[in-house]
């Protein structure tokens, strides 16, 4: 296949489907939904599925290559339904053959299964939603569908492109999300892969991750043998990355990781699922499950008629935990990839890119070091490599190489015995039998023309940090200073509580301190949202009034700027007009 397939066809699926959205607003104003709010105005709420299954037609969006194949459903949230890898017959994404929605979405059915896009909160509103589409074949011969919306609450619009190239064996996301309101709004984003699970799967998080936490960082445990109680279950030591090891629902998301991947992987099928993105954009790693208990199999029966237990494996741009809330301010779009790839052969990966993926294992006991590569393109000539760096840039010392061809239908594995490894000073200066003989050294898995497809450097022994868990903002009463009640109420702003005011901190902070530039701007903002304009042009003014105090160019001309919105939905164009000038 020269370059990438990608069509439109219509597809018939067994569906249980939903009822006829309730006629009547519901503003669910107090309801908590995955650590946030769970206000939906002005979506509508869908309280009844059928209990009847019929066979329903949906457009699908089909992407293939040599590799893979790819099926999305734009009726139901632009959601990627089945993702097939080609080379050996391998769901890498679960995929659930029915379309049996449950009443536990935002707005009511939600689904199980393939990967679920969520923005800008935590599940999607419109999860269960059409969203509008377009695909295009490309000039280097990939292909893209794009799918997109202007969402209904705060009207930002995100678009995701999901790419084949021909030759490469992941898929490509491309994010734009867009702010095109006038005022700042929070977001957040967590692509939601499902992966099917049994008693051979365990998570693939990187070894640097020490600790997970519960949603809002309430709870904390530590991570992958857990000690404690956890989600009202006590762990002694035992291994949560497991699927067999969870018997209730839990959810856990990683503390901090340096690397930039996380998977999946099944050692009877030996393969597995990766996700690879920059961990300074994409910082988040969670799994979610329902539990291996008698509880989990009730809901994996109520979400799927045959195709058994999953996980959720998400990952989050712009965000670490549920809720995270970043800012994007007016008028911004942020852009981003994410990578979703299938991987084999190799078990629990050490290390990924989009490249390729390395794993390493030193056998103490029989004083053998394997080192296991996949690579997600045809890679002839490559070179596994064991080497030790130099500190200060240096020239690299070899101390082992093979010639391999690697490609997503073949893998390779490479041993190095005692014998061998005897010969590497750092390593018989150490204990021979302690997999800290190898701490230093590194694996380079390095194409043909010399480029490091991936690598893995043995590290120093990892402290098993377990950081305390997050605390509840104060009352306002009980804060000390006007800083703080300007920083809780941004807070309680920003994660879109629940049951707390933003404005209670803000009021607060201004008896104590009616002159504050901040205090003054961030609750003329909440004004502002509430179309109070003409109170909103009040704490505008006192805060433009004090950061003109001493000069007339102030540092911060955000004040300004909400002036001008105040002034403009007034009709005062010509002030409005100024005041904007003056923030530009």
């Amino acid at each position: 296949m020269n370059k990438v397939q990608v069509w439109k066809e219509k597809v018939i699926i067994p569906t249980y489907e939903a009822g006829k959205p309730d006629k009547n607003p519901m503003f669910l104003e107090k309801r908590v939904y995955q650590g946030s709010s769970g206000r939906i105005y002005p979506h509508t709420v869908i309280e009844k599925i059928s209990d009847e299954k019929v066979d329903k037609e949906y457009t699908a969006l089909f992407l293939e290559n040599d590799y893979l194949k790819v099926m999305m459903l734009p009726e139901l949230g632009g959601r990627i339904q089945r993702a097939y890898d080609k080379t050996n017959g391998y769901d890498f994404i679960y995929y659930n053959h029915v379309i049996k929605p449950a009443l536990v979405g935002l707005a009511g059915p939600w689904i199980s299964g393939g990967i679920e896009f969520n923005w800008p909160q935590h599940h999607r509103p419109s999860t269960f939603d059409q969203v509008e589409y377009t695909y295009a074949e490309n000039e280097d011969g990939s292909a893209t569908v794009w799918m997109g919306e202007i969402e209904n609450m705060f009207r930002t619009e995100g678009v995701l492109g999901v790419t084949l190239y021909p030759d490469k064996a992941y898929i490509e996301l491309s994010a734009k999300l867009y702010n095109r309101t006038k005022m700042p709004q929070t977001f957040l984003w967590w692509a939601n892969p499902a992966v099917a699970v049994n008693d051979d799967t365990i998570s693939v998080f990187p070894e640097d991750v020490t600790a997970v936490y519960d949603h809002g960082k309430r709870d904390v445990i530590s991570f992958p043998y857990a000690e404690g109680t956890y989600y009202k279950h006590k762990y002694d030591h035992v291994n949560i990355a497991q699927y067999k090891n969870i018997p209730v629902p839990t959810s856990y998301m990683a503390y901090r990781s340096d690397y930039n991947f996380i998977g999946e992987y099944d050692y009877g099928k030996q393969a597995g699922l990766l996700h690879v993105a920059d961990h300074h954009i994409a910082p988040g790693k969670k799994q979610w499950t329902w539990g291996c208990g008698e509880f989990g199999k009730a809901w994996d029966r109520a979400l799927t008629d045959e195709d058994g237990p999953y996980i959720e494996l998400m990952t989050g741009c712009f965000t670490d935990n549920q809720p995270d809330f970043t800012w994007i301010q007016p008028q911004e779009t942020k852009n981003f990839k994410q990578y979703f790839m299938p991987y084999k052969n190799i078990g629990y990966v050490k290390n990924a890119t989009i490249d390729a993926a390395v794993n390493a294992v030193y056998d103490e006991a029989a004083g053998q070091l394997t080192i296991s590569a996949y690579a997600t393109s045809a890679q002839q000539g490559a070179q596994i490599l064991l080497v030790q760096p130099r500190e200060g840039g240096g020239p690299e010392k070899v101390w082992h190489e093979k010639r391999v061809d690697l490609s997503p239908e073949h893998t390779c594995e490479v041993k190095i015995d005692r014998e061998k490894l005897q010969q590497i000073p750092a390593f018989t200066r150490a204990a021979q039998n302690n997999t800290e003989a190898l701490c230093g050294l590194q694996v380079c898995v390095r194409a043909a023309d010399g480029r490091d497809l991936v690598s893995y450097r043995f590290p120093r022994k990892i402290e098993a940090e377990v950081p305390e868990p997050a605390k509840a903002a104060p009352l306002p009463k009980d804060c000390k200073t006007t800083e703080d009640l300007f920083l809780y109420g941004l807070h309680v702003e920003q994660y879109r509580h629940a049951t707390y005011h933003a404005e209670d901190y803000y009021l607060e902070g201004l008896r104590r301190d009616p002159a504050d530039i901040r205090l003054n701007n961030a609750y003329g903002r909440c004004l502002l949202r509430n179309c109070d304009f003409a109170g909103a042009e009040k704490y505008f003014r006192k805060a433009v009034e004090k950061a003109i105090r001493s000069n007339p160019n102030p540092y911060d001309y955000e004040p300004y700027y909400n002036l001008g919105l105040a002034l403009k939905y007034q009709g005062k164009t010509k002030e409005a007009y100024d005041a904007f000038y003056k923030a530009v």
